[in-house]
């Protein structure tokens, strides 16, 4: 897997294919709009979606912590997509295996559990986190003197080919002040990015990461 290195006010994030972002200075592995529970909340309404996607979506998040062994987790919103469900326990169980590492919830607009839910998950829960340059939350904001990293909108940038067809790819935006990660769940859709000339943008394709 081919990984990408951004350096923001003077520390280097390495973004990853599997469209999370690891901080080595801070032994940190940084993830934003996991939606769990989306797809069984889907299937409750009626909507056929596969029960795979939820299971696949933890089986990806396990393995980024064993390949990273991070200090901490820190999930910028949207953990859970909705009302409790039965995907919550695969969370559960996956936090029991990993008891060893801190995880923190910058809680997002579908963060609605109890908080005895999030207790017994281990996760400590905050609105937003500044730690060395960098302004954590769910939402993209604007900080006095921080760099604010969030999620929320689930950027994509359209990419045109040779012969003029185009695919729309997730991606990670890093603008002068601000910068958004990926959607890390599986079913989510994409918002396609405006960007600046100044603007960073580095696209996850398979097992790649590249700067466009």
């Amino acid at each position: 897997m081919k990984r990408a290195v951004i350096q923001i006010r003077k520390e280097k994030l390495q973004l990853l294919p599997q469209k999370a972002m690891f901080w080595p200075t801070r032994k940190t592995l940084i993830i934003a709009d996991l939606h769990l529970g989306k797809a069984m909340h889907f299937r409750r309404a009626g909507i056929a979606v596969p029960s795979g996607i939820e299971q696949l979506n933890l089986q990806r998040l396990e393995d980024l912590i064993v390949s990273t062994r991070p200090i901490e987790v820190l999930l910028l919103g949207d953990l859970f997509h909705s009302d409790l469900n039965s995907t919550w326990q695969g969370f559960i169980d996956l936090r029991a295996k990993h008891a060893s590492t801190k995880f923190t919830l910058v809680t997002g607009n579908h963060d609605v559990l109890e908080e005895q839910d999030y207790t017994k998950a281990k996760l400590d829960t905050l609105p937003f986190l500044d730690r060395g340059p960098f302004h954590f939350t769910h939402h993209p904001t604007e900080h006095s003197s921080l760099y604010n990293l969030a999620g929320h909108v689930h950027p994509g940038i359209r990419m045109v080919g040779k012969a003029k067809q185009t695919v729309h790819l997730p991606c990670f935006f890093f603008g002068k002040t601000a910068g958004i990660l990926p959607a890390f769940g599986g079913f989510t859709g994409l918002y396609r990015m405006t960007r600046k000339e100044s603007d960073r943008v580095f696209v996850t394709v398979q097992d790649r990461v590249l700067r466009v």
